[in-house]
């Protein structure tokens, strides 16, 4: 890389003193804990075990960045802030970024990263999915008593003619419909999907294969199907009761619904007249729309505030009393969200701008890919610290985006911290135990 000399920069004085700036530092970096993200990745072995699906019918003689290096490269950027293939072209020279893909020469340009994500197809999300399951059975040592599948629907805005994208009346703009299924914390899919479709499409199959993958593996574990009311129908539930899973799922509020709690509704409104206190009552209701194959336990809340009434209905086939089936098991689904926003504003997973399709689903996936590295480490290895139930930008903010001057010889390559970073200790925590000895 050409090194420019440039005169210095005068600022204000401090204390009668010169303060002046220039560009001769040597090699420093922004990113300094990008090397923890190289040895998270090497003990989950994630980019090895996907770049192994890769076909690569590139002529070999003129190959300079294997496929490995080049998914590396995108999902570590993803990582530490960098959402735009433009950003590599300056981010490709940066010493420690070389440094985590055990390189010590420039990195790909944008150009061959964009024919990277463009040669992606079908077959290869389909392995990039398999390994993303196979790294959330490996997380658990013991098998699980219980898992709870989280699923729902988010919309990704886009922007241009992009093979797919639709006009969505709910959401009021052109959009893709990506489906999500987490467990906890822990993404098991990211699934693209246009935006024309039911929200609930795809579901059915999706949760049909986790079952099956996850009892070849587990043969007792009981399973908990979670969802708003977009996933209400009738032959998903029907599915769960032949298969023993459990479901729990939203149902919207509608006038029959209304007139078979209407004496508990009516209760709530009472006690809230006489005690000027918020009321919250439950019951159940055997309760079957007209779609539907036989009746279902639908749990009724009748909650009445200042604010007025505000019914909410939830249909299951488990059971239990009212109250804690919907607040304790039925609300948690709500931190779900959550961890769809950390994707999408945290890395960038709504940045499906290429015009074809599958490299869309493949950009959602490099997202869905460093959303697992960085929720391993805080999973794995920031329990019982102050970043223990952080968000990922978080982890960015005070674990990756560090300065640090690089030293490079024949012999080793030195990080140089600063002095006064304010996470040390939480930092040489994290990296003793990334990388001991």
């Amino acid at each position: 890389m050409t090194k420019c000399t440039t005169l210095p920069i005068d600022f204000t004085t401090c204390k009668r003193r010169l303060v002046q700036a220039d560009f001769s530092g040597g090699d420093i970096t922004s990113d300094g804990g990008a090397v923890l993200l190289r040895e998270m990745d090497s003990r989950l072995g994630l980019t090895a075990s996907i770049a192994q699906h890769f076909s690569d019918n590139r002529r070999k003689k003129q190959v300079r960045h294997d496929y490995l290096s080049l998914l590396r490269q995108r999902v570590y950027a993803m990582c530490l802030g960098y959402e735009d293939l433009n950003d590599h072209d300056t981010l490709r020279n940066d010493p420690l970024i070389q440094t985590a893909l055990g390189k010590d020469q420039p990195l790909a340009s944008s150009p061959t990263l964009c024919r990277f994500e463009n040669h992606m197809g079908r077959q290869e999300a389909l392995s990039i999915h398999k390994v993303l399951i196979d790294q959330f059975i490996a997380s658990y040592s013991t098998p699980p008593e219980k898992l709870i599948l989280d699923f729902d629907a988010t919309d990704d805005a886009v922007h241009g003619r992009q093979v797919g994208r639709f006009f969505h009346g709910y959401y009021d703009h052109y959009c893709f419909l990506p489906l999500y299924v987490f467990c906890g914390d822990q993404l098991l899919v990211s699934y693209l999907r246009p935006s024309k479709v039911d929200g609930a499409k795809h579901a059915w199959a999706i949760l049909s294969l986790l079952v099956k993958r996850f009892r070849e593996v587990w043969p007792d574990v009981r399973i908990i199907f979670r969802a708003d009311s977009g996933f209400c129908r009738w032959r998903m539930m029907s599915w769960c009761e032949r298969h023993e899973v459990g479901y729990i799922i939203g149902h919207a509020k509608n006038s029959r619904l209304n007139r078979m709690s209407a004496d508990l509704h009516g209760l709530a409104a009472t006690n809230f007249t006489q005690s000027g206190k918020k009321q919250r009552l439950f019951c159940s209701i055997s309760y079957a729309a007209s779609t539907w194959d036989r009746k279902r336990r639908v749990i009724v809340k009748a909650e009445h505030s200042r604010r007025g009434c505000n019914p909410r209905y939830v249909v299951t086939n488990l059971e239990g009393d009212e109250q804690e089936l919907y607040d304790k098991l039925y609300c948690a689904r709500g931190d779900m969200e959550n961890r769809i926003k950390e994707q999408q504003l945290g890395l960038f997973a709504d940045r499906t701008s290429c015009h074809k399709w599958w490299p869309n689903q493949f950009r959602l996936l490099l997202s869905s890919i460093a959303y697992v590295l960085l929720e391993s480490i805080r999973r794995l290895y920031l329990s019982g610290t102050e970043l223990a139930r952080c968000q990922v930008e978080t982890i960015r903010l005070k674990l990756l985006k560090i300065g640090a001057v690089i030293i490079r010889n024949t012999r080793r390559i030195r990080v140089l911290l600063s002095e006064s970073y304010p996470y040390q200790r939480l930092f040489a925590h994290l990296a003793t135990q990334l990388a001991p000895g």
